[in-house]
């Protein structure tokens, strides 16, 4: 015997059992029970899944299972008559009306996603993320901090006894609290990896490939309206202070522009006219009578002449 006719013997499909195929009373019976009233429809075949196991299909009327069907196993025992139940579901069909692929919450987020009230947890491998702190867990045991940790350990637990709802507080002695104690007080910050694909994400909404940079007079790095960043990020972002801009609130690349650049169209200041100039230095003289010379004051020649004739 070839091995091929071994194969086809064994994927071979048995025949229905006779008594399981004759038992369709007692899968619509299974089915009308499983089914709201009604919605148990035809009978639409038989499919045999084994030796004396078979399957009976029922359409589904339900509208909003439109193509799917009623599945009712039922199987007897070796030399039994009696035909019992196995299950019963609701299976689809080849044009059934099927959902969506399922997919993760994590890959459904868009930002813009999160309202009031939410949280959004981040994984302890998160790649975006990376230690706020480095070095060893442990300190040296004569160190000054681990000498103290030991003698306040009992004092401070006891404090913290009744601060259930809080995280653990980090063991003393170690990396954590003494990054606590020096101020440090994020145990994660921004690895390379997240500051790139936010650098990614904030170029794309307002970088130098935007239409409205494009069109700019001048990028941001020259504009007074620009705050900068502190951090590596400075060197290649800041924020939008110009209220009247597209941009104002929002994280700009130092190749972004656009029309509100402080500097693109400078209003000319009015001419003012120049100061009346007093001389403060000099004391002008006003005499009270005038001078001999001035030609202000009488003569001998000026007297009068009405009695000239009459000498």
């Amino acid at each position: 015997m070839s091995a091929a006719t071994t194969r086809s013997r064994t994927a071979r499909t048995p025949v229905p059992d006779r008594l399981c195929a004759e038992a369709v009373g007692l899968a619509r019976a299974a089915a009308e029970e499983a089914a709201a009233p009604g919605v148990v429809g035809e009978h639409v075949g038989v499919v045999s899944e084994g030796d004396r196991v078979v399957t009976h299909y029922f359409e589904c009327k339900d509208p909003a299972y439109r193509g799917w069907r009623w599945a009712v196993t039922v199987a007897r025992a070796s030399r039994a008559k009696n035909v019992t139940l196995d299950e019963t579901v609701l299976l689809p069909g080849a044009d059934a009306l099927l959902a969506p692929e399922w997919v993760p919450w994590s890959e459904r987020l868009r930002p813009g996603d999160m309202g009031p009230g939410d949280l959004l947890p981040t994984e302890a491998d998160d790649l975006r993320l990376e230690p706020g702190y480095t070095g060893d867990d442990e300190l040296p045991p004569n160190s000054v901090v681990a000498a103290l940790s030991g003698e306040l350990a009992e004092l401070v637990d006891s404090e913290d006894a009744e601060l259930t709802t809080r995280p653990d507080p980090p063991r003393r002695g170690s990396i954590a609290a003494v990054a606590d104690e020096l101020g440090m007080r994020r145990a994660r910050v921004l690895s390379r990896y997240g500051l790139h694909a936010a650098a990614d994400r904030w170029d794309e909404g307002f970088g130098a490939k935007t239409p409205m940079a494009q069109a700019a007079p001048a990028s941001c790095v020259s504009c007074a309206f620009l705050v900068p960043l502190a951090g590596s990020l400075k060197q290649a972002f800041g924020v939008c202070a110009n209220e009247f801009g597209p941009a104002d609130g929002h994280v700009v690349s130092l190749s972004y522009g656009c029309g509100g650049h402080s500097e693109a169209a400078v209003m000319p200041k009015p001419p003012k006219p120049a100061p009346h100039a007093l001389d403060t230095m000099q004391v002008d003289e006003y005499p009270l009578r005038p001078a001999r010379d001035s030609g202000s004051v009488p003569t001998e020649t000026d007297a009068p002449t009405e009695d000239l004739g009459h000498s």
